[in-house]
């Protein structure tokens, strides 16, 4: 039981009987039904703020006052895919003037680069190149390797390791024990969007079912690879989606025990194929990203202790106040993003160290860096990391954003 104060008896005591029972629920350590996550999807007014504030309480009794941030660097290697995804506007045809193929030497030399500016990852992923041969995916792992041999490297999501195998003819087990064998150190959570079969058919076309995700998934953290999950949401889904993905989610960690993080990730809706159409809403509304890490942070207690806050989705604003709604961890540096913003995102490519400790501070909490797996690497307590001018020249707009939040 999780000791609360007369702040939190007097939200209880504004809220319904059933959101009051839930919440004590929760901070009773007790498991909560996908029924019940989904209600809490719907709170309002007092019961939100009493969502938010039991958030915050577990959120303090499993990782304190610390949030972490890890310095990586985002390897895009081709934005060249045929999938079709209606939610993407980052896939390019090889005939496009904008499609890119990133040589190995080129690969090396970003990897050396982000290790030079003090990256402790890499994260590489790309689309579903239709030139490409399966041994492509271990070859990018060689020449990392060979650059910068103790870089870890965070790569290529369950659709791409589902791509890779059939491209080599073998089962996904077998490509994942090779892709290790040759340095892959963990896998993002990715292409998961949501895990329900109505939802996929509207977002995908032809793309990885929800129990080939979950399969792909189990069989990495099985052969000894951990991975984030995620989850993408205000496009065609509702609160009861949301919650049942969630306990998905919870259901493969029970399981494997193999998810570091959640990492809730607004769809960005500006340039998406989808939205244009008319057949999508404009993302989350701020509300909508208020509940969901709150109560990925009530449903997932004591399975997943670490709950991500995307500032490449929000932006720093906003990400700071969900470090008061149950988030522990900004995320990555990442130097150059190019998905997010792709699809039109306003956010930029790249927060630096001392920035990332400007925005924890300014949350009223402590930062600290860490690795892939959530060991701490440094703790800022009374110290500031070494400034980097920032990789990727900025707007002034964008740079603006980040001073004013700094």
């Amino acid at each position: 039981m999780i000791h609360t104060n007369i702040d939190i008896d007097v939200l209880y005591n504004s809220t319904s009987p059933v959101i009051r029972t839930i919440l004590e629920k929760a901070l009773r350590g007790e498991e909560l039904s996908v029924q019940e996550g989904t209600a809490l999807f719907h709170t309002d007014g007092k019961e939100l703020e009493a969502l938010l504030k039991t958030a915050d309480i577990i959120r303090k009794g499993k990782v304190g006052d610390t949030v972490s941030f890890v310095i990586t660097r985002n390897i895009n290697f081709t934005n060249v895919c045929y999938m079709g995804c209606k939610f993407c506007a980052f896939s390019k045809r090889m005939e496009d003037s904008d499609a890119t193929f990133l040589t190995f030497d080129k690969i090396a030399r970003r990897s050396q680069e982000a290790w030079d500016r003090g990256a402790t990852e890499v994260c590489i992923q790309g689309g579903l190149h239709p030139k490409i041969k399966g041994d492509h995916y271990r070859n990018i792992l060689k020449t990392i390797k060979d650059q910068v041999p103790d870089m870890h490297i965070h790569a290529f999501s369950p659709f791409e390791i589902w791509y890779g195998s059939k491209l080599s003819n073998t089962t996904p087990e077998a490509f994942l024990k090779d892709l290790k064998d040759h340095g892959l150190g963990s896998m993002p959570g990715t292409a998961a969007e949501i895990l329900d079969i109505e939802v996929r058919e509207q977002l995908t076309q032809d793309k990885l079912s929800a129990d080939e995700w979950a399969h792909i998934i189990k069989t990495a953290h099985n052969v000894g690879l951990r991975s984030t999950s995620t989850i993408m949401y205000g496009h065609v889904d509702e609160p009861r989606h949301w919650a049942a993905h969630i306990g998905r989610i919870r259901d493969i960690q029970k399981e494997t025990g193999g998810f570091t993080e959640f990492v809730p990730l607004g769809f960005i809706h500006y340039d998406a194929p989808i939205y244009l159409e008319g057949k999508a809403r404009a993302g989350p509304t701020y509300k909508e990203n208020l509940q969901m890490h709150a109560v990925a942070r009530v449903m997932l207690n004591g399975w997943i202790n670490n709950i991500q806050v995307s500032w490449v989705k929000m932006g720093p604003e906003v990400a700071q106040k969900l470090l008061q709604g149950g988030g522990n961890d900004l995320g990555g540096t990442l130097m150059n993003e190019s998905i997010s913003r792709a699809a039109g995102a306003p956010h930029g490519q790249e927060i630096t160290p001392a920035e990332m400790v400007r925005i924890i501070r300014g949350a009223g909490r402590t930062p600290v860096q860490r690795n892939t797996i959530y060991e701490v690497v440094e703790k800022y307590d009374d110290h500031n990391p070494l400034y980097h001018q920032p990789l990727v020249k900025r707007c002034s707009e964008q740079a603006e954003r980040i001073t004013n939040i700094c």
